[in-house]
């Protein structure tokens, strides 16, 4: 049998740093392109996509990233793999609804059918009702109940239970909505907070499941070499369905410093190396979270200041590919940050600078802190 292909620590570093637009000459202001380059955008924190894209533009900018949110509409927010809320272009969030939307929804679906113990056309005339109320114009959570009082009144669940609480049913069923691709997160009041508007979709959402192929091949060509545990997790399909989708992609197997990776047929041959670089990315960048397996950008040792216990990466700083600091807003908008070992100084304070004029005078709080935030904060 042939010896793999090769692909260094080294090298995958330098492909991080191009790909994920994080040297200066890699940057651009379409938001669509930084989307696509980094296959998806987490945003189950709100400020996560605005502060992502921000730190990889030439001229860092809220509104821009408002801009194609919600008016240009070149990217959208939907749930897609693992459940987890992303921004997509409109042609990936197709690919990541098929292929993992659909699933989750059709889970979520019996789980929670489980604990309402409703018959499930109860539970559909709900969702119909959410749906029905969507068109053009932007509707607030508020605004629906006001118009379906009958789905903002709080239903126990578990009662008699340790676990006895109660929920708004309008909340799952506008989640409902959304997995089946009837409803699209609209413009918040802030960028930083999640009071998301509701509006009806104006993308075609498929129904059907499939297009695993389609996704894998946007990680792959953000994220590759990955391993099979990697595309596994960051997908959340079984392993079984990774390797259909790797034969289906005539995805080549190469030799990693850490053992055996999966790339695209055409992206085996390395990338020349940057030049120094250093970037200050936010909790959940795509960058922090895109590797299941993460020892080669990440010193394990490091890991209890920047991660909490489900693996969520905080804010980071980068150098040269791997992980080497972190940082937080303080109340007064001061960027605190520490260093876990020496870099540049010079090119760490214009990416603080860059941070500091992207969010002007907003104060944000990352929704799933890491451990150093509390010293971090004074």
């Amino acid at each position: 049998m042939a010896d793999l292909p090769l692909i260094t620590t080294d090298h995958r570093r330098a492909r991080l740093a191009r790909r994920h637009r994080l040297l200066p000459s890699a940057r651009t202001d379409d938001v669509a392109a930084t989307t696509e380059s980094l296959a998806a955008l987490h945003s189950a924190d709100p400020v996560t996509p605005h502060l992502a894209v921000g730190m990889r533009m030439g001229n860092p900018s809220i509104a821009a990233v408002e801009k194609a949110l919600y008016v240009d509409r070149s990217v959208v927010r939907h749930h897609g793999m693992r459940r987890t809320l992303w921004v997509f272009t409109p042609e990936g969030a197709v690919d990541a609804h098929a292929s993992s939307t659909i699933r989750v929804g059709d889970k979520e679906l019996k789980r929670h059918l489980k604990m309402l113990d409703w018959e499930p056309a109860r539970f559909a005339a709900s969702i119909d009702d959410v749906a029905d109320l969507m068109g053009d114009e932007p509707i607030s959570t508020k605004e629906v109940g006001e118009r379906l009082p009958h789905l903002a009144e709080r239903v126990t669940i578990g009662e008699g239970k340790s676990y006895e609480t109660s929920i708004s049913m309008l909340s799952w069923a506008l989640l409902h909505a959304g997995f089946d691709g009837r409803t699209i997160r609209e413009r918040p009041d802030t960028w930083n907070t999640s009071q998301y508007r509701w509006v009806a979709p104006w993308i075609g959402f498929p129904t059907e499941e499939g297009r695993h192929a389609g996704m894998l091949r946007r990680y792959l060509s953000s994220f590759g070499p990955a391993t099979e545990t990697d595309l596994a997790w960051w997908t959340g399909w079984t392993k079984t369905a990774v390797r259909k989708a790797l034969a289906e992609l005539e995805a080549v197997e190469v030799s990693l410093d850490e053992g055996t990776g999966w790339v695209l047929a055409d992206d085996v041959d390395p990338v020349d190396d940057p030049d120094p670089w250093v970037a200050v990315l936010p909790g959940l960048d795509p960058t922090t979270m895109g590797w299941k397996e993460r020892d080669w950008y990440l010193d394990p040792a490091l890991l209890p200041r920047v991660s909490d216990r489900n693996g969520n990466l905080g804010p980071t700083i980068w150098a040269d590919g791997r992980i080497v600091g972190g940082w937080t807003q303080r109340p007064d908008g001061e960027i605190a940050y520490e260093l876990y070992e020496p870099v540049d100084e010079s090119l760490l304070a214009v990416e603080i600078g860059r941070l500091r004029a992207l969010v002007g005078e907003t104060r944000f709080k990352h929704r799933f802190p890491s451990p150093n935030q509390r010293e971090l904060l004074g």
